[in-house]
């Protein structure tokens, strides 16, 4: 007997590299041995008439595909994933997303303050599902330096300009090294990152690389630096803290509920002075980056591959 088939729709596919294909690749895999699977970019009713139920990533990106399954199949086999930009922006505003929430049999958030960001009225359908990443082996790091690494493509949600400005005023520490990954998806950031590099030595901007060469350089980084405005619950967190390097985060919910709220290496969003600091801290104050360490270890097993199956198993289960 053939398996069930899932559809997961997702706004992004293969070709973007960004967090929405992570996340469907990685479930199309972990669902692998219970289901049949088929990510698609959007659902139009009539198309995999066998499917039994729909994993639709961003409510209102993927608003059209929602709506046509719910036409098709109401009140059941439907639940919507909700990234940073639902949560934190369009839930409040867009109607689509607004009408993908009411739509859903189950909503699901990506760290434990999600909920949070919801009307009280979904918080009984809504179901936690942390995201998880491969362990690697923590690297010895250099003490001639500190290298820190921020990952994410140069768009405002990441805020990128907190990483320019705080590596201008780093600009005297060369032991203080920062890279920053990610393609410019604003030509004027890119232009802001050219201009960084040109007057910062100590800055460097890498452009987008491939996934396995991202986790390479997080795994040999003695720090992750995450400065985003807005978050649902970045893979690079996890990756960071499944590969034994420690993060400096902005506060908010979307960090908070990756790390907890009692981690030490938050700053406050959009604040380089305070980014710059936690900086030179980590380099000059022995300890400060192993104590972070332990406290990432702490958060990892939350992040296993095993942990986001199960519960995905769970949610399909609620649903079919």
């Amino acid at each position: 007997m053939s398996r069930p088939l899932v559809l997961i729709v997702s706004p992004a596919l293969a070709d973007a590299n960004n967090g929405n294909w992570q996340t469907a690749w990685r479930w199309s895999r972990l669902l692998a041995g219970q289901f049949r699977t088929q990510i698609v970019k959007a659902w139009r009713a009539g198309e995999q008439p066998e499917a039994v139920a729909m994993l639709a990533l961003h409510a209102r990106r993927s608003a059209a595909s929602i709506a046509a399954w719910a036409q098709l199949h109401p009140g059941r086999g439907l639940a919507v994933v909700l990234t940073g930009t639902d949560l934190y922006r369009d839930i409040h505003g867009d109607a689509s997303a607004r009408r993908s929430l009411a739509l859903a049999q189950r909503l699901v958030v990506l760290q434990e303050q999600g909920p949070q960001g919801l009307p009280a009225e979904y918080w009984a359908r809504t179901r936690v599902i942390f995201q998880s990443s491969s362990t690697r082996r923590a690297l010895d790091k250099t003490g001639h330096h500190l290298r820190a690494v921020m990952v994410g493509h140069l768009r405002e949600e990441k805020s990128p300009q907190t990483l320019f400005e705080a590596a201008r005023l780093l600009r005297e520490r060369h032991d203080i090294h920062l890279d920053h990954i990610g393609e410019a998806l604003d030509p004027v950031l890119g232009e802001q990152a050219r201009a960084t590099m040109a007057a910062c030595p100590n800055y460097r901007w890498l452009g987008g690389l491939a996934h396995e060469a991202t986790r390479r350089r997080i795994q040999r980084a003695h720090l992750l630096v995450h400065a985003s405005r807005m978050e649902g619950g970045a893979h690079v967190l996890m990756e960071a803290v499944c590969s034994g390097t420690p993060v400096l985060a902005s506060r908010i919910p979307g960090n908070v509920g990756m790390l907890g709220g009692d981690y030490g290496g938050y700053f406050p969003v959009g604040d380089a002075a305070a980014l710059a600091a936690l900086l030179r801290l980590c380099r000059d104050a022995a300890g400060r980056v192993s104590a972070l360490r332990a406290q990432c270890q702490l958060r990892a097993p939350l992040f296993a591959p095993a942990a986001e199956r199960e519960s995905l198993l769970a949610l399909l289960q609620d649903l079919i």
